[in-house]
């Protein structure tokens, strides 16, 4: 079994979001932690997300969400600690309408492969990444995609409560990875 390092967006997961609820419910669930979850600086988080793989015994599956999917992306270019793959939740579009502006040190997005395995979910009418964009980031990465139909930004106000059917894709996805 992996550790799981959890990976909100912008104004962290709340008590009602997804993230926060598998987290109470699984204890190989445990939270990065940047300076500042309203005014994040990729500086600071990337850091963060280092030394919360750091702490893990083994390589983590990160599992992210919004924001955080980029800030992965990058980290990957900067840092070589070793992950066993990550489940990107909702990847916003930097160039999109709705990106938000204190959010901006995160463009531009590298586009090269990851060097680990990946996994995209996404819905159809998110507000904040257009499906078009989210295929071609899925494959710059080379990641795998999964379309969920129409989840909004599949957070806390797509009323999924603990969301089983992505617990189910994540955990399938990590059963896939190597130990």
């Amino acid at each position: 079994m992996h550790d799981i390092i959890t990976l909100p967006g912008l104004g962290g997961s709340a008590e009602t979001h997804w993230q926060t609820l598998w987290e109470r419910n699984d204890t190989r669930f445990t939270r990065f932690q940047p300076a500042s979850w309203d005014r994040p600086e990729l500086a600071d988080w990337e850091q963060s997300l280092e030394q919360a793989v750091g702490r893990c015994a083994k390589p983590p599956v990160l599992v992210a969400h919004s924001l955080a999917c980029l800030l992965v992306a990058h980290w990957a270019t900067r840092f070589p600690s070793t992950i066993a793959g990550a489940f990107l939740v909702a990847v916003p579009d930097p160039d999109g309408a709705n990106f938000p502006a204190e959010a901006a040190a995160f463009k531009p997005v590298p586009d090269r492969t990851l060097r680990f395995p990946s996994l995209i979910i996404a819905s159809t009418d998110d507000p904040f990444g257009g499906l078009d964009k989210t295929q071609q980031r899925a494959r710059a990465w080379k990641s795998g995609l999964i379309v969920l139909g129409a989840l909004g930004h599949i957070n806390a106000s797509s009323g999924l409560g603990d969301w089983p059917q992505g617990r189910a894709l994540l955990d399938t996805f990590s059963a896939g990875l190597s130990r």
